[in-house]
């Protein structure tokens, strides 16, 4: 799911979802909710300012691997 994959990216790089949220230019709630799966489908532009800040592809993020 697009928010577990966001959520271990984001540890990966060792990120808050504070930073990860001033990083991306997405509000802070909207990555919680992302991560905690309360948003199923978030748009193209949110996902795309995410990756941009985590420095991977909205593929990435998608991916169901």
């Amino acid at each position: 799911m697009i928010g577990h994959e966001v959520k271990h990216l984001r540890a990966r790089k060792k990120l808050s979802q504070e930073k990860l949220a001033r990083l991306s230019d997405v509000s802070y709630n909207t990555i919680v909710k992302i991560e905690n799966n309360a948003t199923k489908n978030p748009g193209v532009k949110t996902l795309s300012k995410i990756a941009k800040a985590l420095d991977v592809s909205v593929d990435r993020l998608i991916s169901e691997e």
